[in-house]
């Protein structure tokens, strides 16, 4: 019964080399959508190896979750992986992983809970601020304005979905520089880039020794803003879109010497303005299929001993 350990051992291999492999690779921010896949099939191969290894583990243990899993198999498949000859460990195993399984979804479940609390905060605060007229029913439009002396602009998910920008960015932003911003704000909702940070923020809170969760969780905010830039940046252009960054944010502080909560925007300015040429449409394609091959790796490891079995 090593199959279970097998997994393990990937998931840990994985866990350690993946960001590694990863943050060495020198395109991520010129590509990061194909970044955001990797760091998902990586993150995906670790939960793979420890879903399969419980589930293996739970068959070793208990002749009821062995008859659930492997009721469609031939005898000799369910002979090779020498379910009978697991020790006491192969329960205890089954039962942490259980247990961590359990974790994140409570994890992810406080997460989601805790984001919808901010946003009922959230249009609570923009009730306040731009409340309904007499006899106005609730507010269904996308966009949202609100009087504000900062230049702001976000988008708020929710049902409905809203894009909220102030009327000082409106008076600083013009034209083409305020289509990039609502763009950039389009990016991340078309794309469900909040779930990406539920998930990665889920993992990180549940798992704080676990490096790669937290690696997850900054790459997440980091790659999905560059993403969005770069939504913008296609249909607009790279220097009307850091002008819209430079402008949005100048009043910040972020381009002082100072370190801000926005010291990232500095870097996308730059980002934008050196236009690095993207990867060929052909080694896009390579990286997408080299991360695909990352969760299904353990899967082919957990199916080794049957496709013994079976000739």
């Amino acid at each position: 019964m090593m199959v279970p350990v097998a997994l393990l051992l990937l998931g840990a291999l994985t866990a350690v080399l993946a960001p590694r492999v990863i943050a060495r690779v020198p395109w991520t921010d010129r590509e990061p959508i194909v970044a955001l896949w990797l760091w998902q099939c990586a993150v995906g191969g670790v939960l793979m190896c420890c879903a399969l290894a419980m589930a293996l583990s739970a068959a070793a243990a208990w002749k009821a979750v062995r008859g659930q899993l492997f009721a469609s198999a031939p005898h000799g498949v369910i002979d090779a992986y020498a379910l009978g000859t697991a020790g006491p460990w192969a329960g205890a195993t089954a039962l942490v992983l259980a247990a961590g399984g359990a974790w994140t979804a409570a994890m992810l479940t406080r997460e989601i809970r805790e984001s919808r609390r901010r946003r009922r905060a959230e249009r609570a605060a923009l009730r306040t601020r731009a409340p309904r007229l007499p006899g106005e029913g609730p507010a269904k439009e996308r966009l949202r304005v609100l009087e504000g002396e900062k230049p702001e602009a976000w988008w708020l998910p929710g049902t409905p979905p809203q894009l909220v920008i102030t009327t000082a960015a409106l008076r600083r932003l013009e034209g083409r520089k305020l289509d990039a911003v609502l763009a950039h704000e389009l990016g991340h909702a078309h794309a469900r880039h909040d779930w990406l940070l539920y998930c990665s923020g889920a993992l990180a809170r549940g798992f704080p020794q676990v490096p790669v969760f937290a690696a997850f969780r900054d790459e997440m905010h980091r790659l999905v803003e560059l993403a969005a830039d770069d939504v913008a940046s296609r249909r607009f252009g790279r220097l009307t879109t850091a002008l819209a960054l430079v402008e949005l944010n100048e009043d910040r502080g972020v381009f002082g010497p100072a370190p801000t909560p926005y010291a990232d925007v500095p870097r996308r300015v730059d980002r934008l303005l050196e236009a690095h040429p993207r990867l060929t449409a052909g080694r896009r394609l390579q990286w997408t299929a080299a991360g695909a091959l990352v969760p299904l790796v353990p899967v082919l490891v957990a199916l080794v001993p049957a496709l013994r079995a079976l000739g």
